[in-house]
């Protein structure tokens, strides 16, 4: 039974690897002349609504200019989404209403949605159930958190997700960002320790990285949101994508963990 949910773990992880990566070759992408791919867009004809680059996803989440919303369901919104990001917790006849909660009946509000890739539909859809209620300012990011992750993006991991991952998924790596000290005092069972404070001194070089294959799934935590977040954005550089952090603090998921 664990033999096959390791190659049936290990064949959906190189699915998702791989379609991240041809996702844009397969795609007719746009990229403004002189720019990169951090600036791409599908760029389809006779949207509805308009689309972000990855550039302006980055943009809006470091400056709060819109609420950046997951449509995927909330099963997969827990195992992953891009950090900083919210998820409406409604079902699809319930969405709209949920976003008028959310920007408390300010139609106006700047809204991005994402989903799972540039073939998904479920941010298309629901950004033209939100035009025609009324929304003004209502915008996608296409490519979805598959090209997100491709191209370094930080991926957090909700409790919920975590948890589940913990329990069955024998094939996830977890690394412990706390201190030396702070480790050696108790972590999560299998957990890896790689000190953030030790980054600076090539301490990720020093990590037991699962090399043998770069699609494994590498969930984070530390002591609090900041010391997972710094060792995330030190992952996000490397060839390793299938990256995870936990936004909590080490307390509240051992205490989950050991219930």
């Amino acid at each position: 039974m664990r033999r096959k949910a390791l190659i049936f773990t290990f064949t959906l992880m190189v699915s998702l690897a791989l379609a991240a990566i041809v996702t844009l070759a397969a795609t007719d992408v746009a990229i403004a002349q002189g720019g990169s791919i951090y600036q791409a867009t599908l760029a389809e004809p006779n949207q509805k609504t308009q689309e972000v680059s990855t550039e302006e996803v980055r943009r809006i989440l470091a400056d709060g200019s819109a609420f950046v919303l997951d449509t995927q369901k909330r099963s997969e919104y827990v195992a992953g989404h891009i950090a900083g990001a919210r998820n409406l917790d409604a079902p699809p006849s319930a969405s709209v209403a949920a976003v008028e909660r959310l920007v408390s009946g300010d139609k106006s509000k700047a809204l991005v949605l994402y989903c799972n890739g540039p073939f998904c539909q479920a941010s298309r859809r629901l950004s033209e159930q939100l035009v025609a209620a009324g929304f003004t300012n209502v915008r996608r990011y296409q490519l979805g958190i598959p090209i997100w992750r491709a191209l370094g993006g930080p991926t957090e991991i909700e409790l919920e997700g975590i948890l589940r991952i913990f329990k069955v998924d024998q094939t996830a790596v977890f690394f412990d960002a706390r201190t030396a000290e702070e480790f050696a005092k108790g972590s999560l069972s299998g957990a890896h320790n790689v000190p953030a404070d030790k980054l600076a001194s090539d301490g990720l070089a020093k990590a037991p990285l699962p090399t043998d294959d770069f699609n494994t799934l590498i969930v984070l935590f530390g002591r609090d949101s900041g010391q997972a977040r710094t060792l995330a954005d030190a992952l996000n550089k490397s060839p390793f994508h299938n990256v995870a952090y936990f936004p909590g603090t080490f307390d509240t998921l051992r205490t989950a963990i050991i219930k």
